[in-house]
């Protein structure tokens, strides 16, 4: 049976992470908003869901995944539940626990990213907050970026299994998750980003690694793929760019 994974229709966002997995895995799947409303799919099928009034688990928001009668909730949940199934999670038990805290990590940071577009409410609109946002970028790039990932960077070399994987002697989705992350980074802020590769390199190393997974390739490569836009998490606005020092 197909997993079942609900995200909004047109938007990589917090979803991408989860197909990322299942793509790397081979793993069938549906990606229910993006399917037609005619095969019993479609928004209408998700935001059926979402406003179940007798779904004992309902989720409380996009993403979650569906795997027969179980609905799991957040990414970092889903890759928890995912990752021994797709054979991306570490063998051993507590080796599990510390990836799923890298990934809680990944979450802060994503969290992090969005706010640098809508730093004063979510539902406001990007241009009625431009002014916070550009200050909030600023110190994202100067301070955020620097903490966040010169702490994946620490994480890779201290790595007793080798720099070429943040935990274990394998790829998991963390990793597949990183690369990600870097993906959206030299999207939205293109100036910032120029010098990454020089003061992450294993970051940046680990990334090209992951792009280089013959799975992941002809994913990225094809129409599966949905394009970095102004509505998803990783957003480019030029005004906000800077270089970074």
């Amino acid at each position: 049976m197909a997993y079942e994974l609900y995200y909004w229709d047109g938007l990589q966002g917090r979803g991408e992470f989860v197909r990322l997995a299942l793509e790397d895995a081979g793993a069938e799947y549906i990606d229910v908003a993006r399917e037609s409303k005619k095969s019993g799919y479609g928004m209408d099928a998700m935001m059926k869901l979402l406003n179940s009034k007798t779904e004992p688990h309902i989720p409380f928001a996009p993403p979650f995944l569906k795997d027969g009668e179980l609905i799991v909730p957040h990414v970092a949940n889903i890759l928890l539940y995912l990752g021994p199934k797709l054979n991306l999670a570490p063998k051993d038990e507590a080796l599990r626990h510390v990836a799923h805290g890298l990934q809680l990590t990944i979450a802060d940071f994503v969290a992090e990213v969005h706010d640098t577009h809508h730093p004063l409410a979510t539902d406001l609109y990007y241009e009625d907050q431009k002014d916070a946002a550009k200050i909030r970028t600023k110190n994202f790039i100067e301070k955020r970026v620097p903490k966040f990932i010169g702490y994946f960077e620490r994480v890779l070399k201290q790595n007793a299994d080798g720099d070429t994987q943040m935990i274990g002697d394998a790829i998991t989705y963390v990793d597949l998750s990183m690369f990600q992350i870097v993906e959206g980074l030299h999207y939205a802020f293109p100036r910032a980003m120029k010098t990454f590769a020089k003061h992450y390199p294993r970051v940046a190393a680990l990334h090209d690694a992951v792009r280089e997974r013959p799975n992941i390739a002809a994913y990225v490569d094809s129409e599966r793929r949905i394009a970095f836009n102004e509505s998803g998490i990783f957003r480019h606005y030029p005004e906000r760019d800077q270089d970074a020092h």
